[in-house]
């Protein structure tokens, strides 16, 4: 598939304000997977300085610099196109020795998946957590594959989806005990209950394009959260827990990490800090230019 996203965030403030300095993982990642074909960026006010970078994770981010004058409003568009490539998420054969769970990484990777192999918000997983973990992995007769469908089908059958425009996800345990939860918390759920199984998993944020599959259709979207998993044969591979999916050539990644913070699209505040309220507004477009 191919798609054009418009994604605008407006934030207004009551007062005049001083930007500090943001950062921005707002261009769509271009990997095996997605190909970035055309990125454009406009801000307002324009920063008086900018650094396109790669930062630790790989994630390509833009440091931003304002100027001295204040603004009462800070309006970033970023205009995409992309072209998704994997049309089958299945399309790999699992390493002999990791076909059942729990895994163990050999040394030769431990070390470079040991950041996705713990809780991003707690240093333990939520035994309520480990408890759904454990009860899947008998259902399945600890077969990997199985596992993740599994797991996926279970959040999104268990969970009710509720919106939140702001705010860090909440801790695994407490998405898992209320049953509830926005996408972003839904993620955190999925990646805590594979690490509790010693499955590498990290943070993904990006859009979804929904259902749209004819060229020239448009929808209106939102960002996204999901996960992607290291499975030996299969590299990562993504998992919507928010739609009980495997992850194809509908999601668009913009940033992954071990921590959600770090996937972030922007970052940054205000030299006022909380006592000036604020308001964000984002709108998304996502249109099928072309179908595969």
């Amino acid at each position: 598939m191919r798609y054009q996203i418009r994604h605008v965030s407006c934030y207004s403030y009551r007062q005049p304000v001083t930007l500090r300095p943001h950062v921005l993982r707002l261009r769509p990642r271009s990997d095996a997977t997605q190909l970035l074909q055309q990125f454009q960026l406009t801000l307002t006010p324009e920063p008086a300085s900018s650094s396109q970078l790669i930062e630790l994770e790989g994630n390509s981010t833009l440091g931003i610099w304002f100027s001295a004058d204040k603004t009462a409003q800070l309006t970033i568009e970023a205009i995409s196109e992309v072209e998704t490539c994997r049309t089958n998420p299945f399309d790999y054969l699992v390493e002999p020795w990791a076909a059942s769970l729990p895994l163990d990484y050999p040394t030769s990777v431990l070390t470079s998946l040991q950041p996705y192999l713990c809780p991003p918000l707690l240093p333990a997983v939520d035994p309520g957590v480990m408890q759904l973990a454990q009860a899947l992995l008998h259902d399945v007769q600890g077969n990997l594959g199985y596992f993740l469908t599994a797991l996926t089908q279970k959040i999104v059958e268990s969970c009710e989806y509720t919106v939140r425009e702001s705010g860090p996800p909440l801790p695994a345990g407490i998405t898992w005990s209320q049953k509830r939860g926005s996408c972003r918390d839904y993620a955190v759920l999925f990646m805590a209950a594979c690490q509790s199984l010693g499955l590498a998993a990290r943070f993904v944020s990006g859009y979804y394009s929904g259902y749209a599959t004819e060229a020239s259709t448009t929808t209106e979207g939102d960002l996204h959260a999901w996960v992607e998993v290291y499975i030996p044969g299969g590299g990562w591979r993504g998992f919507d827990p928010t739609h009980g999916l495997a992850v194809a050539d509908r999601h668009i990644a913009l940033a992954a990490s071990a921590h959600p913070s770090q996937a972030a699209p922007v970052t940054g505040e205000v030299l006022e800090g909380a006592t000036v309220p604020s308001t964000l507004e984002n709108h998304i477009t996502i249109q099928v230019l072309e179908e595969r």
